[in-house]
């Protein structure tokens, strides 16, 4: 039987794509006196990485994720694309 509805790889890279585009555009506009409300965000995650010392093994594990007005924009068009598709 096949398999309807849509993939949901698809809808991942297409939010994927929308945060890293909005973080840029962002990025790109929080010098420009009218547009840089939209680098206004928020850092969340791990200030200093946590390490796991096991003797032969050493692991480092950190995780930063830094949402602003511009990437959330850009999820809601991906998710506008997504829903067109």
């Amino acid at each position: 039987m096949a398999r309807t509805g849509k993939n949901g790889w698809a809808l991942f890279l297409l939010l994927l794509a929308g945060i890293v585009i909005g973080g840029f555009i962002g990025h790109l506009t929080q010098g420009v006196s009218g547009l840089s409300w939209l680098s206004y965000g928020q850092t969340f995650g791990l200030s200093s990485p946590l390490e796991l010392d096991a003797g032969v093994l050493i692991l480092t594990f950190g995780l930063t994720i830094k949402f602003n007005i511009a990437s959330i924009i850009g999820i809601v068009i991906a998710a506008f694309i997504y829903h067109r598709m």
